[in-house]
């Protein structure tokens, strides 16, 4: 059995702790490739906000908190639930919205079946556990998808969701990123790929760096 608990809640982010049925704690997919792989947009991104005087860590945990919310809305309403947001700030309701809508303008598109929705999940043999945003149909064709909110789509999201795509052991045929803007100047993205089979590779290589980096450590 797959076992995992919540962690403690920071606000309105719910951190997710993976363990193994021996109760040994797993690091995330997350977590994996952001101790092994440099992410050069976000460097490069940190560095226009210092030239702006703009404090990095401000800006980002404020934008982390409206992509936490955005995602918040999109899954409560693939569960049929709604979303509390008496105690979250106005402008990071406003924000989050935006990205709800451009979402809704997608799925009415769609013909959208879900069959996971934000599910924890372990790995045992590979001693890694991951929370896929969506797994289900889309149009009738097994599909796994990951929501971003941002400026853009990078290589990187692609091999988050090659560790994801290990955690599941059923059929997919097709995998989706939607990344949708904050505001309005920022576009709705979506990128489609028919199979990772090159991403799960390199997720694959980074769990075993990752791996011995700890037993060096």
């Amino acid at each position: 059995m797959n076992t995992t608990e919540a962690d403690i809640k920071n606000g309105n982010r719910i951190h997710t702790v993976y363990k193994s049925e021996a109760g040994k704690r797993l690091p995330s997919v997350t977590t994996i490739l952001n101790g092994v792989l440099a992410k050069p947009a976000l460097i490069k991104w940190a560095y226009g906000l210092g030239l702006k005087g703009i404090d990095m860590d401000g800006y980002r945990d404020a934008l982390a908190d409206v992509g936490t919310l955005a995602h918040r809305m999109i899954l409560d309403h693939l569960r049929g639930d709604k979303t509390d947001t008496a105690n979250c700030p106005k402008d990071q309701v406003d924000l989050a919205e935006n990205c709800f809508i451009k979402y809704l303008e997608w799925e009415g598109q769609h013909q959208v079946e879900p069959i996971l929705v934000e599910t924890p999940l372990v790995s045992e043999a590979g001693g890694f556990g991951g929370t896929p945003d969506f797994i289900g149909n889309i149009d009738g064709v097994p599909t796994l998808m990951d929501y971003k909110t941002g400026k853009g789509i990078y290589e990187d999201y692609w091999y988050q969701l090659g560790g994801y795509s290990l955690l599941y052991q059923g059929t997919l045929r097709d995998f989706r990123i939607l990344n949708i803007g904050r505001d309005e100047s920022e576009k709705f993205v979506e990128e489609q790929r028919s199979d990772v089979n090159t991403e799960r590779s390199i997720f694959i290589h980074a769990l075993e760096i990752y791996k011995l980096k700890r037993r060096t450590s």
